[in-house]
């Protein structure tokens, strides 16, 4: 995993500094409406201002869409439906007097100065004195938008740039300037990266900053080599997404995400603003013909018609066709588009290049390119070019960042290329050939190259501690095998980190987890964490294991990998110290069922819950049953009496609800309301550690859970609602098998009745039975076969 880096200059403010708490956005349309929507995530109370059309009898008009648009955005804006609570709709003729009351204010209009400077001129007087304003500008220099602004709000203006979705790309570039004090600076990034969750990376005042005058430049140089080579869009983007490690999208499908229709205005910015001797101008012009035919007949992307891909649905069918780039006609869209180079760029850059195939030239004249124009940046855009590695990673989605790039591929390697091809060798190139790279480890710490070609720390936060991190200043684990490992995380706490693929769950991890208990209780550790630098925490259990065991009738195996979960999930539980979960991404079933036997959780806001199990024919069956039945009624999510908590768990397990944020999990039962939020992913582990050292103090291991459920009234009860799914068409035919199972589990077995109290492993027990009994069944064996080729759930 790449490691999170900060710029050099990077200041760690004071808690009492992060007072921004009432936001205005100035602008409602995609991204204005999306910070503002972030902001309310992070609990901010947000005025959402815009103009007022002509003719409106509703003024606020627009910023009112924006909101009912909120409701319904795909991927979603908000983390919980509720907070749309915490924004306003305003216009910019009516509501001024309301800004005296917002502590940062952010223009997010359309990209041309004269407006910008009206927007701040109107505003100006309205703003208190601590007021910070800032401009979302994707590429317009702050230089130029401060011209006739007052001194005072000069000294707070900054440009804070988001990048689109703000709520799930965590890159926030942010430009100051000489009279920006250091405290406003501080402020602002205290509260953007613990607040809002970004990386905040800090850049000179250049045009398009970092993210999008190395992304700009890449994506037209792509354009022009497909051009050149006469590539298809699906032959490219084959060639340069997943091959480079760079979103699955590659160049076309990223023009479809963000807009076809803003690249003329981005392009025609940023020639005008760079120097003649920049090297975009010599590929500018390149798809610019087929660019705007394409916006003039409505074909913007994905928010229109189309784009260079589109969805036909004519026959009922959702076929995905391609354009054709010389005749505009679209065609089903080749699938299998990729050169055979492809498949070697797993094994690395450098491998992929020697390959020699047509991709294969395509995509080394493209990065050759790209990487020298990276080099050239420095120190132009910053001096720092870990803050680029990771503008690039974070703001792209780029596995590696093009010094990390370079790195991999030898530095000397690419200034023979450039020689060869008599090209100019930036600077910071021939220092990389004599320092040995850009990056090195010098006593156990990560350290970048520097102007004077000298290596430099890579300066960071405390509290942004990876686990690569503890492997890299270890060495050895202090216990390890093929899906986990065992870490000192320091203070007394130990770190047990999931390494499998997606971090799925399987009898070495389970055997981990015990260990870690054993150890933890025997030898004096105060906590037990459980998280990982990846990005998902636990995707469940290994799902191609347990079909492997089931193809082969091999019953007792498998019932074996059921019991030591749940033994080793019961241990979690019960350990004499404390045990701490620190979620991100992806927490499916046996994944969720881990953060339901913790203690407590530190989720970052990004984390996907859910007990998923009825999607691959079976139910939750190491312990996920019996934790939501004692939850939901526990933090007052299901009604009294015995029926309450059956009726809801079964919904919520029986329907495979995924929380989408964390926020959504407390809602659920998944997390507790004691349970924590991190915003930014970066201190996630730190937090997690923070919260377990609390916990550390004076613990002692929860009481165990005891239910009274109905039995078999209850589980008639809960049939019935199937049967009505059935009926609807809502619930196929194993539908009823696999959540006529869960029922039975969750109603507590047909001997039970309100008169009888069940233990914790009296649930269990149904559960083993429950998963047992659908592993056995061909159409449970169907499912599994399905999401394993398929990656979605098979509706048999």
């Amino acid at each position: 995993m790449s490691i999170a880096v900060f710029p050099q200059n990077y200041i760690e403010p004071t808690q009492q500094e992060n007072s921004i708490r009432r936001v205005a956005v100035i602008g409602s349309g995609v991204m204005g409406a999306g910070i503002a929507a972030h902001c309310a995530n992070a609990g901010c109370e947000v005025l959402l201002m815009d103009i007022v059309p002509k003719g409106a009898q509703e003024r606020n008009v627009l910023a009112l869409k924006a909101l009912e648009e909120m409701a319904t955005a795909n991927p979603e804006v908000l983390m919980h439906p509720d907070f749309a609570g915490r924004i306003t709709a305003g216009n910019l003729e009516d509501d001024l007097e309301l800004l005296a009351d917002c502590d940062w204010v952010i223009e997010v209009v359309v990209e041309r100065v004269d407006i910008k400077r009206k927007v701040y001129a109107n505003i100006a007087e309205h703003l208190s004195e601590t007021a910070i304003l800032s401009s979302n500008t994707s590429t317009l220099p702050r230089v130029e938008l401060i011209v006739g602004m007052e001194a005072s709000l000069a000294s707070r203006f900054l440009i804070t740039h988001f990048f689109n979705p703000p709520r799930y790309l965590p890159l926030l570039e942010v430009v100051g300037g000489e009279e920006v004090s250091e405290k406003v600076m501080a402020r602002f990034q205290c509260f953007a990266e613990q607040s809002l969750g970004k990386r905040v990376t800090i850049c000179n005042d250049t045009p398009g900053f970092i993210g999008n005058r190395l992304g700009i430049y890449f994506v037209q140089r792509a354009i022009a080599a497909t051009l050149e080579h006469g590539f298809t869009v699906e032959q490219a983007d084959a060639m340069l997404g997943l091959p480079l490690g760079m979103p699955k999208t590659g160049v076309f499908g990223l023009m479809d995400l963000v807009g076809i229709d803003l690249v003329p205005n981005v392009i025609a910015n940023m020639v005008e603003l760079l120097p003649a001797t920049d090297a975009l101008h010599e590929i500018a012009g390149f798809g610019g013909e087929i660019i705007e035919t394409m916006i003039a007949d409505g074909y913007t992307g994905r928010k229109g018609k189309g784009g260079f891909y589109r969805l036909n649905t004519e026959g009922g069918q959702r076929i995905k066709e391609a354009r054709n780039l010389k005749t505009g006609e679209y065609a089903p869209a080749n699938r299998r588009a990729a050169h055979p180079s492809a498949k070697i760029a797993k094994q690395g850059l450098s491998r992929l290049f020697e390959h020699g195939d047509a991709g294969a030239q395509f995509v080394k004249e493209i990065l050759i390119d790209t990487l020298a124009y990276a080099a050239g940046l420095v120190p132009e855009v910053s001096d720092d070019i870990s803050a680029i590695d990771g503008a690039m990673r974070v703001g792209y989605n780029w596995k590696q960042g093009p010094f990390e790039m370079i790195d991999a591929i030898g530095a000397e390697w690419l200034v023979n290329e450039l020689e060869a091809a008599g090209r100019k060798v930036p600077e910071i190139l021939q220092l990389a050939v004599s320092a040995g790279g850009f990056h090195a480890v010098a006593e156990n710490e990560l350290t970048r190259l520097t102007n004077d070609g000298t290596h430099i720390l890579v300066e960071r936060p405390a509290e942004t501690f990876t686990v690569a991190d503890l492997k890299r200043r270890q060495g050895r684990a202090i216990k390890r095998n093929g899906s986990a490992s065992l870490w000192d995380a320091g203070d007394g706490i130990l770190l047990v980190e999931y390494h499998s693929k997606m971090n799925t769950i399987d009898p070495n991890s389970l055997e981990m987890l015990l260990a870690a208990v054993d150890l933890a209780e025997s030898d004096g550790w105060r906590g037990i964490l459980i998280g990982n630098d990846a990005q998902h925490f636990c995707a469940g259990a290994n799902l191609g294991l347990a079909l492997f065991a089931a193809n082969l009738g091999a019953w007792q195996e498998l019932e074996g990998f059921i019991s030591l979960g749940q033994q080793a999930y019961q241990a979690l539980k019960f350990a004499e110290v404390p045990v701490v979960s620190a979620a991100s991404g992806m927490c499916l079933g046996g994944g969720c069922e881990v953060l339901l036997h913790s203690d407590a959780v530190q989720a970052h806001s990004e984390s996907y819950i859910g007990l998923v199990e009825v999607g691959v024919g079976i139910i939750p069956a190491w312990g996920g049953c019996k934790e939501i039945l004692a939850r939901l009624p526990e933090f007052g999510l299901s009604t009294g009496g015995p029926m309450g908590a059956p009726m809801q768990a079964f919904e919520t397990i029986g329907l495979a609800k995924v929380a989408k944020s964390a926020e959504q999990a407390r809602a659920l039962g998944f997390l507790r309301p004691s349970d924590r939020i991190s915003m930014n992913r970066d201190r996630l582990l730190a937090d997690a550690k923070t919260l377990l050292l609390e916990l550390a103090e004076d613990y002692s291991p929860p009481e165990p859970h005891t239910y009274v459920l109905p039995g078999s009234s209850g589980r008639v009860a809960l049939e019935m609602a199937l049967s009505d799914l059935a009926l609807s068409g809502k619930a196929t035919p194993h539908d009823v098998t696999v959540i006529g199972e869960l029922a039975r589990v969750l109603s507590g077995g047909d001997s039970a009745d309100v008169t009888r109290t069940l233990s914790e492993d009296d649930i269990l027990k149904l559960e083993r039975e429950a998963i047992i009994s659908l592993s056995r069944q061909e159409a449970t064996l169907a499912r599994m076969e399905h999401m394993l080729a398929k990656g979605k759930p098979l509706r048999n």
